[in-house]
């Protein structure tokens, strides 16, 4: 299994956001794209789900060019995304969130009911909250919900933006490790992410997207070393940057 952004370029009318990029992420890899706000990161998220028109150039999951299909049967064939913003469906409860991450897929109740046994393993507090409604959730706990509605697909590759957004430094470290878990359990990550502290020292591989291209791509931990990562997205005004 691979995914392979080849020459892509997509437009919002006149403009062009995404300027030619190509990216890689092999099985098992978390990869990671770090870039200021307006870089084109969550466009790009955006596209490989098929919620964003290709302009030119392909997208190639599994052998197979997907640049054209809808975003559903994107779904189908294994690509998930937990969104910016989380995206929940604040009057439903926890459970009728989750369900909704399995719609896609034909009733049967053991590999569902398994399926959301593992949610509830990597997120106990939402078996807590099963039957509280989305919206009055902290928003860890939202996040919590988006991933898990996300793994409730069952992703070969997992698309994460932005999941420590607008949270507390213990539950960022908390998303952290579950974001490592769950690539241990052999979902491949995507990961869009405002810390860039926190992502490289997760990813394997990272690239630095630049208004719309891509300027660097190196091993993570090289860059976490690199001096202009380091001052542009790891140093003093990192956050502000972000």
């Amino acid at each position: 299994m691979r995914l392979e952004i080849k020459d892509l370029r997509v437009h919002y009318g006149k403009i062009e956001a995404i300027k030619g990029i190509s990216v890689t992420v092999n099985q098992g890899e978390i990869v990671t794209l770090i870039g200021a706000n307006g870089a084109g990161k969550t466009t790009t998220l955006k596209t490989i789900s098929g919620l964003r028109k290709v302009s030119s150039g392909s997208i190639v999951f599994d052998g197979r060019d997907i640049s054209d299909i809808p975003a559903h049967e994107r779904v189908d064939i294994g690509i998930s995304q937990a969104p910016e913003g989380r995206g929940i469906f604040p009057g439903m409860t926890v459970l009728e969130n989750l369900e909704m991450g399995k719609f896609h897929r034909k009733n049967r109740k053991a590999e569902l009911n398994e399926d959301l046994e593992k949610v509830y393993n990597l997120f106990p507090r939402l078996k807590e909250r099963a039957s509280q409604a989305g919206g009055t959730l902290s928003g860890g706990e939202q996040q919590m919900l988006a991933i898990g509605r996300a793994l409730m697909a069952r992703p070969k590759v997992l698309l994460l933006d932005e999941p420590s957004m607008g949270l507390a430094p213990q539950m960022i470290a908390n998303i952290f490790r579950i974001i490592t878990e769950i690539n241990k359990q052999g979902v491949t990550i995507l990961l869009v992410e405002q810390n860039a502290q926190q992502a490289l020292n997760r990813a394997h591989r990272a690239y630095v997207l630049e208004t719309g291209s891509i300027t660097k791509e190196a091993n993570a931990k090289e860059l976490l070393n690199d001096p202009h990562v380091k001052a542009a997205y790891l140093g003093t005004g990192a956050q502000e940057i972000f």
